[in-house]
């Protein structure tokens, strides 16, 4: 059995003090994921995000952020997805982007709120063809015997889409987070790392509060 009980490192790459926060959490995060993009980590704009079944059971799946704006935090999905039927019985949604090479993470807590067709159609005419093509390919969440059917389902739409733009899937659509928390979690030496939590009150203001490591 492999022994990870000595697997550790320390936390040296920085601190994050509250003299140096901005009022909104959307600053901060843009900033973050900026540094994310410019030290080339690998998929910067991925997170894991978390939904809850019937049964209370959670679920986590790593989506990529298309947007982000003072008004939340934007994918899209297959609407026959797991993540999407959680959604339509539970709207709330947890976030997490896992920057490790930087020492950090932020963490969302909100509301999953569809997009509107007009939002949906807009991104996906900026997708790749063969992207287009694959959503239309994939019935997601779906059992699948072999791998086969899918790749068959894929180049049979191809040729059928091979002289003409692809049309917007019914099935295919997005969400946006609407946070009430956003938490920036920086390592720190000995593990006092700084976490600091923001959270939007029933007006949208913003209170800031650090929390222990």
């Amino acid at each position: 059995m492999l022994d990870l009980s000595d697997l550790r490192r320390e936390y040296c790459q920085g601190g994050l003090r509250r003299d140096n926060l901005p009022a909104s959490p959307f600053e901060l995060f843009e900033l973050w994921l900026q540094q994310a993009v410019t030290a080339k980590l690998s998929d910067p704009t991925a997170m894991s995000v978390a939904t809850v079944d019937d049964a209370g059971q959670p679920y986590q799946r790593i989506v990529l952020l298309k947007q982000s704006d003072p008004s939340g935090f934007v994918f899209f999905t297959n609407l026959g997805s797991r993540k999407a039927q959680h959604l339509k019985h539970n709207s709330h949604i947890s976030a997490l982007f896992p920057w490790h090479m930087l020492e950090r993470q932020v963490h969302i807590t909100g509301i999953a709120e569809p997009l509107s067709h007009t939002e949906v159609l807009r991104y996906f005419m900026t997708r790749p063809k063969d992207s287009q093509i694959a959503a239309w390919a994939s019935k997601q969440s779906a059992r699948l015997s072999a791998r086969q059917l899918l790749e068959s389902k894929f180049m049979e739409l191809k040729k059928k889409f091979a002289d003409g733009e692809v049309p917007l899937p019914t099935f295919w659509g997005g969400y946006r987070i609407v946070p009430t928390s956003i938490e920036f979690w920086q390592g720190g030496e000995h593990r006092l790392h700084d976490r600091f939590l923001y959270q939007r009150d029933a007006e949208a203001n913003w209170h800031i509060e650090r929390l222990a490591p």
